[in-house]
């Protein structure tokens, strides 16, 4: 789990395998049609020609739940006026089975379904159960997020049956995708999947185009962005985001890849009817991607940096490595794979070690990002088995523990590579790891949830196997600091300095809703920052170095305070009941010594550096 400053969540990855070629022996048995032109009541309607179905009654499925979500989430409940016709135009019975299927009696005579579909975006605040935005679904005037589940279902029996999607549009919109389009018109996209995993795993973002690409190693990128105040712009992002990928495929080297990657960046106006929950969803072949418009470029490119590059490394796993519960996943009815350490694990050691690997963050910053990594994984169980909660994700105590296996499951990985790098003296490590695995099985070939382990042990030896029974399968906490000498790292005492806006990492400052003003509420505990400059609480802090802060720029505030050095000179303008004042003064951060991983032994050096730059 990625967060942004205070709020900003990142999830994972949604998979799905190529396993025909539609060709004209292999016609559309689904032919789908969507209308994104006859918008009414903030709703598309969605028809669905139906297959010829033998059955005295058939069901049709909006998907509860998407694989890399974790979460149920009912997208049937955004589903409305559902009917079923013969090809008379006779409505057919229709009976609510539960809040995502509908069934349909005298399915013999079924032509047709239609539908109308919610979007969730608008209605984030408004449920106590919020879908995370990257999953979620937008309807508006000026931008279309089709995350294809919330749209598209599928007849029992007829999930691995070929789709054929048509979406009539504006005319003056894009509709960006991994997809081929088929169409000649600028009225209508035609697009066509082997089976409805394929149609799930290819969301489109329907805008006025602001798109940029480039190509990185034979791979075509293709980057889509709505801002819908138009403070960013594809081109704006587009050399951050080619240094950034670039360096993740010469970190892969030879590993197989998709030809096209597209990223979908959608970026929220933040106010209560728009996304809130920002992050980012993997694809095989895109990601879409969720952020606040009002982050600074400097601040949105960091965080792109970060959140793109752990959705991207799923093309290492679970695209090219995963079970028999991803591969033919079960959208209403999940069983749930042991392998979360393997799937968010691993990928996001690897959006972290990459950095370090190809010079984009220095040793100390890595050590630092898992020094962290160990500090808020000691908010969780350290002695829940990590396939127990992987298995079990989406109940009770397991549920509550998710967030760990991108700390945790980080390390994990961490540790397995050091082992791998020792025994090989630095020659293996665990993407080579993750290549031989890749070579067994591959995105076609699923391997049993419970032989996975049999087969690392195998191609490894008996300190992985001993790893893996003692800390994925068993109850024992890791020793971090045993593997870390492995590499000639140790203890040492460092100092960090807080941000001046957060104390025990809870915000200190709020928004005034009425007047958008940025103010200091009451019942916190104040920073050394605040307490040095005399700032209290429900002070509105209306500008800072000649700056004017409020709602509309809330995230530079943030970014240009996370610059701010020890004894900087700052003049703070307030405002203290009703009236304005001046403050002048230095800058004080707050400071605390914690024990800290950092390289130590330079007789390990050359094992260190196999390690971090091999």
């Amino acid at each position: 789990m990625k967060k942004i400053l205070f709020t900003i969540i990142t999830a994972s990855f949604i998979i799905s395998c190529n396993t025909t070629k539609i060709t004209s022996k292999n016609q559309a048995v689904n032919q789908v049609n969507i209308n994104l032109v006859n918008v009414q009541n903030d709703q598309v309607e969605v028809s669905v020609k139906a297959p010829k179905i033998k059955s005295d009654e058939i069901t049709y499925h909006i998907p509860k739940i998407i694989p890399g979500t974790y979460s149920e989430d009912d997208y049937g409940k955004y589903v409305e006026r559902f009917y079923a016709y013969d090809a008379k135009g006779n409505k057919l019975p229709v009976a609510k089975y539960d809040v995502n299927s509908w069934t349909i009696s005298d399915a013999k005579k079924l032509a047709k379904i239609t539908y109308w579909v919610n979007d969730t975006y608008d209605t984030e605040y408004l449920n106590e159960e919020k879908i995370f935005s990257p999953a979620g679904t937008n309807i508006a005037t000026d931008n279309f997020m089709l995350n294809m589940h919330g749209f598209v279902g599928y007849f029992d029996g007829y999930k691995n049956s070929p789709y054929e999607i048509t979406i009539k549009k504006p005319q003056n919109m894009y509709g960006a995708t991994a997809l081929k389009n088929l169409s000649n018109t600028n009225t209508t996209d035609v697009f066509k999947a082997n089976r409805y995993h394929d149609v799930v795993d290819n969301p489109i973002m329907y805008t006025v185009p602001d798109t940029t690409s480039f190509k990185v190693d034979g791979m075509d990128i293709l980057i889509s962005v709505y801002s819908p105040n138009n403070m960013h712009s594809a081109a704006a992002i587009k050399d951050a985001m080619k240094t950034t990928m670039q360096a993740q495929k010469s970190f892969l080297g030879d590993f197989n890849s998709t030809e096209k990657y597209v990223i979908l960046l959608y970026l929220s106006n933040g106010k209560f009817d728009d996304a809130g929950g920002y992050g980012a969803l993997e694809h095989q072949t895109s990601t879409t991607v969720v952020m606040p418009e009002f982050m600074n470029q400097e601040m949105l490119e960091e965080q792109l940096k970060d959140v793109v590059s752990h959705e991207f490394f799923h093309i290492v796993t679970p695209l090219s490595i995963h079970s028999e519960e991803i591969h033919n996943f079960d959208y209403n009815n999940p069983k749930m794979s042991q392998h979360l350490w393997l799937y968010e694990g691993v990928t996001e050691y690897f959006a972290n070690l990459f950095q370090v690997n190809q010079g984009l963050i220095d040793e100390a910053e890595f050590f630092n990002r898992m020094n962290r990594k160990i500090y808020e994984s000691q908010s969780y169980d350290d002695t829940m088995p990590f396939t127990k909660l992987s298995k079990n994700v989406l109940e009770g105590e397991y549920k509550d523990n998710y967030i760990n296996v991108y700390q945790k499951g980080a390390l994990i990985a961490m540790c397995l590579d050091i082992e791998l790098r020792e025994a090989s003296n630095g020659k293996q490590g665990i993407l080579d790891l993750m290549k031989q695995l890749s070579k067994e099985y591959g995105s076609n070939k699923p391997f049993k949830d419970d032989e996975l382990f049999a087969k690392i042990s195998s191609l490894t030896g008996p300190n992985v196997k001993a790893f893996i029974d003692n800390h994925i399968q068993g109850t024992e906490p890791i020793d971090y600091e045993k593997y870390f000498n492995k590499m000639g790292v140790g203890t040492g005492m460092d100092t960090i300095t807080s941000h001046p806006f957060l104390s025990k990492n809870q915000p200190i400052i709020d928004i005034n809703q009425e007047d958008n003003t940025i103010f200091i509420p009451e019942n916190v505990e104040l920073t050394d920052f605040f307490t040095t400059l005399g700032i209290q609480s429900k002070d509105v802090i209306k500008s800072i170095n000649q700056k004017e802060y409020g709602l509309d720029n809330i995230y530079d505030f943030i970014a240009d305070a996370a610059k701010w050095k020890n004894g900087d000179a700052i003049s703070v303008v307030i405002v203290r009941d009703g009236k304005e004042q001046t403050i002048n003064g230095k800058v004080k951060l707050q400071e605390e010594q914690v024990e800290a991983f950092m390289f130590k032994d330079s007789a390990k050096k050359a094992l260190k550096d196999a390690w971090l730059k091999g």
